[in-house]
């Protein structure tokens, strides 16, 4: 089986967000697949099986399978219209989030992706700990999104992951207006195996959707302020949000599971 590593959302290896993109040809048990992306030890690892001319794609954290993963489906895009079919300029994932659309846009790879509603909650004591700060704003949607005063703030938040685990949401993220973005995000999702993320779609599809909103524009240029950093380019489409970015490939190999 063929296993190709890819840093998304940048242009150069050791930044962005690394996804194991695994392409298969036959179903694997879900077991096998969740000891892979342990073995992996990565964020995401994603398993892609061509179906007809889409895709059926699956992602799985350290902790267990999710519904929806931005990085790791820009890097299932950028194999396939790379190395597997180059004369394709757009394929379709079918995913538990639905049919999802990657376009490759020049360098950049736009992907189609729901957004995810959110309704506002009190900022708790709970809340105040996880981060060490107190938030302006708290809300719930799959994830929690905490607003912060300032791009300062998001970056001096040094996580307590026990106190998030404890709280609802499959991730939780705090956000700001940026001083060179439109808005700058970080991402912990302990309950996944992964205590920070390095940059995460799905967030973004809670948080573009806010500062659409607030900023009162449908373009955003976001950015992760995790330590390795990566770059957004967002559409907000009503109940969808576009977000398009660079992606490179770190390494390829061979998986042999002659045995399992």
């Amino acid at each position: 089986m063929k296993q190709y590593i890819v840093d998304a959302f940048t242009k150069h290896v050791f930044s962005g967000n690394p996804a194991a993109i695994c392409i298969l040809d036959h179903e694997l048990s879900d077991d096998l697949m969740q000891k892979m992306a342990i073995e992996n030890n990565l964020s995401e690892t994603a398993f892609a099986l061509l179906q007809g001319e889409d895709y059926q794609l699956r992602w799985f954290t350290p902790g267990g399978e999710i519904d929806l993963c931005g990085h790791a489906t820009l890097a299932s895009a950028y194999v396939i219209l790379h190395f597997l079919d180059p004369e394709r300029t757009e394929v379709r994932f079918h995913t538990k989030s639905g049919v999802l659309t990657v376009k490759q846009e020049g360098e950049l790879f736009a992907m189609d992706l729901p957004s995810f509603p959110m309704h506002p909650i009190e900022v708790t004591d709970q809340i105040v700990q996880a981060i060490g700060i107190c938030p302006q704003a708290a809300y719930l949607g799959e994830d929690m999104v905490c607003v912060l005063k300032d791009e300062a703030e998001v970056r001096r938040v040094i996580p307590d992951l026990d106190v998030i685990r404890q709280l609802d949401g499959t991730t939780f993220n705090v956000t700001a207006r940026g001083d060179q973005y439109d808005c700058v995000t970080r991402s912990f999702a302990p309950k996944c195996g992964v205590a920070e993320d390095p940059v995460c779609g799905r967030a973004h599809c809670h948080v573009i959707p806010y500062w659409a909103d607030q900023l009162q524009k449908k373009e955003l240029k976001a950015y992760q302020a995790s330590a390795r950093g990566g770059e957004l380019y967002c559409r907000q489409e009503g109940e969808r949000t576009i977000l398009r970015g660079h992606a490179v490939l770190y390494a390829e190999a061979d998986i042999h599971l002659e045995d399992q």
